[in-house]
């Protein structure tokens, strides 16, 4: 279903701007939603008002990225028409982010009362009139219900995503939100960085039904870690730095997926030899180096000792591609080497190469393309059994 079709439209997601809200309308869901008693990394909720009998009762935990991103009144109202509702308050959240930026996006149909955008969708929550008409709610008290109220929209979001299959189908409920496979990783990936330690979430559930497996935790480094169903890696669409990791790769992929994050904001340069561990600076060989370290595929003894470059890539592991992960490497004309890993590409060179949004960027970056470059005659190998 295209945009117009199902009445809601993602907000472009820049990152500057407010909505401003009314003192009035500020008063009247100070009364009329439910109290949030804010303490430690959790958010209890005492509702105000009578509950549905589907509505569950528990500790909703914030991560400490929410707390200082979204603005207040957003989470409290995230918090409170997910509880109404019976829902994951992130998953409200990432929408809510995805949309309008928690009502910060400065596009006038996400802070102009009355404006909408090309395909006539209105509001932080961008909804269609007519959607509106069927799923809007009136959560702030003013009389009716209004697609540019922060508290109605998101009420209505939350209806809407209840009556389309959430909580037993948050995916399928995301997807009938914006009939589109990338929303619902984006809106997944932004709910597991707003959900704090041990909070409720959704189950790691690929199209087909089964389960993925994530091997990784958030404590296993500080770069986000942000999983996607499937065996296909992602780039997280509001930051091409940011890789999503695919549930159904091994660990050792999913590790390499992290470890290709780490390197993200490095500059090209040599300080990675011999010890690719806390470089300043990453070329391509050390680049490469560093994400088998660290996926535990090559030891860093090794690789301190042997210090490889880019042409000792060239026939370094297994012959041909791999399932997984496949190195590409040259001599000729100019040594060069970079890896795939699970259908992204880690490269410290972009420009024609690239198709992604980090083109124009040098050092290790993660690159789209629709090609290896032909450039080379490349060595193709794999690290054995992946």
């Amino acid at each position: 279903m295209e945009l117009e079709e199902r009445g809601l439209s993602p907000g472009n997601g820049s990152r500057v701007g407010r909505l401003a809200v009314s003192s009035a309308a500020a008063l009247a869901i100070a009364f009329t939603l439910a109290l949030l008693l804010l303490g430690g990394a959790a958010v209890a909720l005492v509702d105000g008002g009578s509950t549905p009998a589907w509505a569950p009762s528990q500790q909703f935990q914030v991560s400490a990225l929410a707390r200082a991103e979204i603005p207040p009144l957003y989470l409290r109202l995230y918090i409170a028409a997910a509880r109404r509702y019976g829902l994951d308050w992130a998953i409200l959240a990432g929408i809510g982010k995805v949309e309008c930026d928690h009502g910060r996006d400065p596009s006038p149909s996400c802070t102009r009362e009355g404006t909408e955008n090309s395909a006539g969708a209105g509001g932080p929550m961008q909804f269609l009139a007519s959607t509106f008409a069927i799923y809007g709610v009136n959560a702030d008290g003013e009389g009716r219900a209004d697609r540019w109220s922060p508290a109605d929209a998101i009420y209505s979001a939350a209806n809407y995503l209840r009556a389309s299959g959430a909580p037993g189908d948050y995916r399928a409920a995301i997807y009938a939100y914006n009939h589109a496979w990338w929303y619902v990783e984006e809106v997944e990936a932004w709910a597991a960085r707003y959900r704090g330690e041990g909070g409720q979430g959704v189950p790691p559930q690929a199209e087909d039904g089964s389960v993925g497996s994530r091997a990784i935790t958030q404590q296993a480094t500080r770069t986000p870690v942000l999983y996607v169903p499937g065996g296909e890696a992602k780039l997280l669409r509001s930051d091409g730095h940011v890789a999503l990791i695919p549930e159904a790769a091994p660990a050792a992929v999913q590790a390499m997926i992290v470890a290709g994050n780490e390197l993200q904001d490095l500059p090209y340069g040599p300080t990675g030899h011999p010890d690719p561990l806390g470089a300043g600076t990453e070329d391509c060989s050390s680049t490469v180096s560093y994400v088998l370290y660290r996926a535990g595929v090559r030891p860093l003894a090794e690789i301190v000792r042997d210090d490889p470059l880019a042409q000792d890539y060239v026939r370094w592991g297994a012959p041909g591609p791999g399932r997984w992960v496949t190195i590409y490497a040259t001599d000729e004309p100019t040594p060069h080497v970079f890896i795939l890993i699970a259908g992204l590409r880690l490269d410290t060179v972009g420009g024609a190469t690239d198709e992604g949004p980090n083109r124009l960027q040098s050092g290790p970056r993660w690159r789209i393309a629709s090609s290896v470059p032909t450039w080379a005659h490349w060595s193709v190998r794999h690290p054995p059994g992946l």
